[in-house]
């Protein structure tokens, strides 16, 4: 198994699924579909007659995407368009199925936006059609692991002064450490590679994102914050791996 092939199959072990872009190529942001998904669910659960099924978050247009401005995390989607796919079932006495599905539609694209997720497309399909309408879902969909407790990495040095920044931003609920293993959500490198793209150090965060701030802007601050911590203003990387 290749190294990115391990990668994909360890986060898909944690429920983290693939991670997306948010925002654009400059914006240096991802998050996890199992965190978006679980927003998605939330902020739709109360739409009347449907219930909703599998969803996935995917490229609209593989050929579409553009270079990142940082080094993405291990084996992230490039930045591009995105497409929401969902099965669901219908009341069938309650409207017409196109009118139902415009209003999911319409209640997913705010989600969407609401994270700051650039979704261009939705599908939706019809798998099953009840004789009653389904109950409004009321508790909360599950959110994607947690790294072990047992085995925190507290920072040290220029990484304490990084978990400290991002945590200082309005909308960071704790730092994670799901990708990186043994709870270290701070990951700094050096990229001396002689380019002009890259001319300094790179750091990396895994955080968690209060579900009442828009995560694409709690990420942008976050790049900005960490930059400005450090003296040397090294390149900023965010993954939003939990919505709390």
């Amino acid at each position: 198994m290749t190294a990115d092939g391990w990668t994909q199959a360890v986060r898909q072990q944690l429920g983290l699924g693939r991670l997306l872009p948010l925002g654009g190529p400059r914006d240096g942001a991802w998050i996890a579909e199992g965190a978006a998904g679980a927003v998605l669910r939330r902020d739709v659960r109360e739409v009347s007659g449907v219930r909703l099924g599998p969803l996935r978050i995917a490229p609209a247009d593989p050929e579409g995407v553009h270079e990142p401005a940082v080094p993405p995390p291990p084996s992230a989607l490039s930045p591009g368009p995105l497409r929401v796919t969902a099965d669901f079932a219908a009341a069938t006495p309650s409207e017409p199925l196109p009118t139902v599905a415009s209003r999911l539609r319409a209640a997913l694209a705010t989600a969407a936006e609401r994270l700051g997720l650039a979704v261009t497309e939705i599908d939706l399909r019809v798998t099953a059609l009840l004789d009653e309408l389904p109950e409004p879902e009321t508790g909360a969909p599950p959110e994607p692991p947690e790294a072990a407790p047992e085995a925190p990495a507290a920072p040290r040095g220029d990484e304490a002064r990084i978990a400290a920044a991002a945590l200082a931003v309005p909308g960071v609920s704790r730092l994670t450490g799901i990708l990186g293993g043994l709870g270290r959500a701070v990951h700094v490198e050096e990229r001396a590679d002689g380019t002009a793209a890259l001319p300094r150090r790179h750091a990396r965060l895994e955080i968690a994102v209060r579900a009442e701030h828009r995560a694409l802007d709690v990420a942008l601050a976050v790049r900005t914050a960490v930059s400005e911590a450090l003296s040397d203003h090294p390149t900023v990387t965010v993954l939003v791996t939990t919505v709390d």
